[in-house]
């Protein structure tokens, strides 16, 4: 999931939880018709107490912990943040009222504070900065893909390895497509396609430097440090299960022998870690690397070739 998607998750959090404070508000301020002596009809418009002390508890909240503040501390905008500071001035003079007993001034206040911090929160991320953003995330996977490419490309030529020069392919029409979608202004959609074609190029690496002399030497400090490294492989071919064959897939189900590979493949994930639970690193990456293996089946099955 990218990071715009996620901000602008964040910020709707942000915006329905001022829209639920701006409606408590208005029920706060609300009461039945006024009817009677003056002395009643005013008892009858002031706000209760109780439920004014609420409101102070959750606008305190919006103001200082909720996602909105953080979404505006992080964005780094002046105005945004200037905005919340009015809100805190706002909600400083509501407590004010408050304790001097004008409660119907102090849920004025409240109300206005609520407000500012819905105008904070839509200043914290305006359109074109959300739209750099997306378009420089997008172009600095781009190089991080072309650059493990280079680094795949380079051990397949050495390994003369058929399979993962089919990969390289692989790789390279992911970019080309990504490509197209950035040309089109569509950087959310080709970050995703990277992502895919990151994935693929490292779990080619990795796959090339399984079982062989170039794994051997990598040196590592201790078996408990290999295990680690057997880990991230098995995650990153699990990643690609996700990416590449759901996606291939399209909501489709799994055929049983896809699913028969990804049931083996996660019962021995499961010994593997049973076996490091009791300290025992080597039997541990015997069994990652089994694992492994039955995932890069489950992915070939579906049609997307990758060394193993």
């Amino acid at each position: 999931m990218m990071k715009s998607t996620r901000r602008k998750g964040i910020l709707g959090h942000a915006v329905l939880a001022l829209a639920l404070v701006a409606a408590n508000s208005a029920l706060a301020q609300s009461g039945p018709a006024p009817s009677g002596s003056a002395s009643t009809r005013l008892q009858a418009n002031e706000p209760d107490r109780a439920q004014l002390e609420r409101r102070f508890e959750s606008v305190g909240t919006l103001i200082e912990k909720s996602t909105a503040a953080r979404q505006i501390e992080a964005s780094g905008e002046a105005a945004a943040m200037e905005k919340r500071k009015a809100a805190k001035e706002q909600y400083t003079q509501a407590k004010a009222a408050f304790d001097a007993g004008d409660l119907a001034k102090a849920s004025t206040l409240l109300s206005a504070a609520s407000k500012t911090m819905f105008e904070a929160a839509r200043l914290a991320a305006p359109e074109s900065v959300t739209a750099q953003k997306v378009e420089t995330d997008y172009k600095n996977k781009l190089e991080s893909v072309r650059a493990l490419l280079a680094a795949q490309q380079r051990i397949a030529s050495e390994k003369g390895n058929k399979e993962s020069q089919e990969s390289s392919r692989q790789v390279e029409a992911l970019i080309a497509d990504a490509e197209r979608k950035a040309a089109a202004g569509q950087y959310a959609s080709g970050r995703t396609i990277l992502e895919q074609a990151y994935l693929l190029a490292k779990a080619s690496v990795s796959s090339m430097r399984s079982g062989d002399t170039l794994v051997r030497s990598l040196n590592f400090a201790s078996k408990e440090e290999e295990y680690h490294y057997e880990i991230d492989r098995n995650e990153t071919h699990k990643m690609l299960v996700k990416v590449l064959l759901e996606d291939k897939l399209g909501g489709a189900p799994m055929s049983p022998r896809v699913t028969e590979f990804l049931t083996t493949a996660g019962a021995l994930r499961g010994e593997a870690e049973a076996a490091a639970s009791r300290k025992d690193y080597e039997a541990g990456i015997k069994l990652l690397e089994q694992s492994t293996s039955e995932l890069v089946k489950a992915i070939r099955s579906a049609g997307i070739y990758i060394p193993g």
